[in-house]
């Protein structure tokens, strides 16, 4: 009896499970119909298209053929119909015509898909559902630099393909400072990150991207980006040429764009007057900054980048280093105007933590308000970032106690004040609840929180 009733419950499972199965195909074959694919317009023209054909055929041979298709067909009606009662012969034609549509699209589809999209358990009707999609999605440009603006990248590219990312050339540390200085190329580090992030190809030629080479005379310490990008730049004569190359090897949802193609150096000026050149040195320092510049001064913006910030509908900076990623943006005379003119909502995203010797101390109203001094000196006394994000209060924990001990603190959120000043503030839970060595915006939650933000405010508008 006991091996009776579990003989039944597994049948019973496995005629649900089938069931599913069943019901899954049905439900995506109809998918094929939803509005946005730009499918079904091109069947009925195919089906259109074949038909004229076949009467402009007709007209020419003096409509020969349509009388030979009828006799056949009236004679193969009259043969099936002595076979077959009409009440069931109709049926059953009609069926086995939905058959054999349903067969033709089934294997046409499936010899597409393992063409274009080779994974094995994603179907082609939802990745062109997903690609229409974003096809759809606001203009949005980023400006930044550093690990912040490729982490807010990869969260924006899951609600739009129309991105323009404006990345800061200023770095003289590192791979890039290296190259930089022996190959007389712009820093290629930022764009690499920003190029990764918006990829859509395969992971591996990805992490092949970003693989650092640990040891190798001459190679250690560089990132194949690095040198991949160094090289075509000296190929192509900029290091814009290059950047449109690479996003085509990686197929880049979006663009990248340098900030200028001018080399440029990066300088600050301390609270004690003292200079420091070097965006590396800069970062080291440990007293308070008021301001930065450029060497040469007011560099030249790509008209590329200029056209983007004017079609956006969203404008987005930060997260990033305030001086060395963010604020060097600002230093093209070409792009603050550009920002002025743009409608679109601005918005400012906060670091989670503040930088030894670089925003000791600073919160997000002293963060915005060092912003607005900066563009104080070059004449600007409009406000352009109207919008703020940032981390709601953070819980106690080993890896804040962390950073602490550094010299980083978590940048605390004055909203009542900001709001009293008519800025728009939103604060979200922005970092990953995934345990990991450091303090890092979660992509997904940033994107989440950047479109959250950007319907508000289109809304007030």
């Amino acid at each position: 009896m006991n091996k009776r009733k579990k003989r039944l419950r597994r049948y019973y499972k496995n005629f649900k499970k089938s069931n599913f199965v069943f019901l899954d195909k049905i439900l995506r074959i109809m998918s094929w119909l939803l509005p946005g694919l730009v499918i079904k317009r091109w069947m009925i023209t195919s089906a259109i298209g074949f038909l004229t054909t076949l009467l402009g055929l007709a007209i020419w041979t003096n409509l020969r053929p349509i009388y030979w298709l009828i006799e056949i067909f009236f004679w193969l009606m009259t043969v099936l119909t002595r076979v077959l009662p009409v009440s069931l012969l109709g049926p059953l034609i009609f069926v086995i015509g939905l058959l054999l549509i349903g067969i033709g699209q089934n294997r046409s589809i499936n010899s597409i898909q393992k063409a274009l999209v080779p994974e094995k358990n994603t179907f082609l009707v939802d990745a062109l559902r997903v690609k229409s999609k974003l096809k759809r999605g606001p203009n949005i440009v980023a400006i930044g630099g550093g690990t912040g603006l490729s982490t807010l990248l990869k969260g924006l590219k899951n609600y739009s393909s129309n991105i323009t990312a404006i990345v800061t050339v200023s770095d003289d540390g590192g791979s890039s400072g290296i190259l930089r200085k022996q190959l007389g190329v712009q820093p290629p580090g930022d764009i690499r990150n920003c190029l990764a992030a918006l990829s859509n190809e395969e992971p591996i030629l990805t992490r092949l991207f970003q693989y650092r080479f640990s040891g190798g005379s001459g190679l250690e310490g560089h990132s194949f980006g690095n040198l991949f990008l160094s090289a075509l730049t000296t190929i192509t004569g900029s290091l814009e040429k290059a950047v449109q190359a690479s996003s085509k090897v990686l197929a880049v949802q979006g663009q990248v764009l340098p900030a200028t193609n001018i080399d440029v150096m990066l300088w600050a000026e301390l609270e004690d007057g003292e200079r420091i050149f070097g965006e590396s040195n800069i970062s080291k320092s440990k007293k308070l900054i008021s301001r930065i510049g450029y060497l040469p001064e007011n560099p030249s913006a790509l008209p590329s980048a200029l056209e983007s910030i004017k079609d956006a509908d969203l404008i987005v900076l930060g997260p990033g280093s305030l001086y060395t990623s963010l604020l060097p943006n600002l230093l093209v005379p070409e792009i603050v105007d550009a920002l002025l003119k743009s409608n679109a909502p601005k918005i400012y995203i906060s670091n989670l933590m503040t930088q030894p010797g670089e925003t000791d101390g600073l919160d997000v109203y002293q963060h915005i308000k060092s912003i607005e001094k900066q563009l104080s000196n070059f004449g600007v006394n409009t406000r352009i970032f109207n919008a703020i994000l940032s981390q709601v209060q953070f819980e106690k924990s080993p890896l804040i106690d962390y950073y602490e001990s550094r010299g980083a603190e978590p940048v605390q959120c004055n909203k009542e004040k900001l709001l009293s000043e008519g800025y728009y503030v939103l604060q979200a839970p922005l970092y990953s609840k995934r345990i990991t060595p450091t303090l890092r915006h979660d992509p997904r939650r940033l994107g989440r929180a950047v479109m959250f933000t950007y319907r508000k405010l289109k809304k007030l508008n």
